[in-house]
């Protein structure tokens, strides 16, 4: 496995901001830490179960068509691509709306099963870096209770740093975008060229 790159992958995927990240940031803003632990636990619970499914997804495409798993690691790279010109071309403003009071449990977990950013990194970064090397049981559970908790300790990063991060990212996006931009490229091709 590319170690490397399956990390930075793991790193710009989940930092980078996206619904877990914006909510858990602004409902610390508003809410004060302590209140939104549970929400970013909710947030940990939901991922482990999407990364889960993600995981027996993955092995059942694999194993229904072996030859896709190229496919897959292509469609894997195109979207890391897609991605790093996302983060790019963003413009900053991502100012959710404060109609959602929801900071809960419940919530959290439920943003998971409609979080296109979640879903799409755990098919991903399953079928691009996991399951070509590693497909037990264990194995894909483990690595699901790893991805789970990295999406848990960025989105408390994220309400940890709630206004501090926040000014951060206005003051120096750009130069921000462009860094994790190029570390997603980077991860594209290194997939590709293994």
């Amino acid at each position: 496995m590319p170690l490397l790159s399956f990390l930075l992958y793991i790193f710009v995927t989940s930092f980078t901001p996206g619904p877990n990240n914006i909510m858990a940031m602004l409902f610390a803003n508003k809410y004060g830490l302590r209140k939104t632990t549970k929400f970013c636990l909710g947030v940990g619970a939901g991922f482990l179960v999407v990364m889960l499914l993600c995981s027996y997804f993955n092995v059942l495409l694999q194993n229904s068509i072996p030859k896709i798993e190229f496919f897959m690691t292509v469609l894997g790279a195109i979207y890391m691509v897609y991605l790093a010109i996302k983060i790019i071309l963003s413009k900053g403003d991502d100012k959710n709306n404060d109609e959602n009071r929801n900071n809960s449990f419940f919530m959290g977990m439920l943003l998971q099963f409609i979080n296109p950013k979640g879903i799409l990194y755990g098919i991903t970064a399953i079928a691009t870096f996991i399951l070509p090397y590693h497909n037990s049981n264990f194995s894909l559970i483990m690595y699901s209770l790893f991805l789970a908790f990295v999406g848990f300790v960025s989105t408390f990063c994220w309400s940890l740093f709630g206004s501090v991060f926040q000014k951060f990212l206005s003051k120096y996006k750009s130069q921000f975008n462009i860094v994790m931009a190029l570390l997603l490229m980077y991860s594209a091709v290194s997939i590709l060229i293994k």
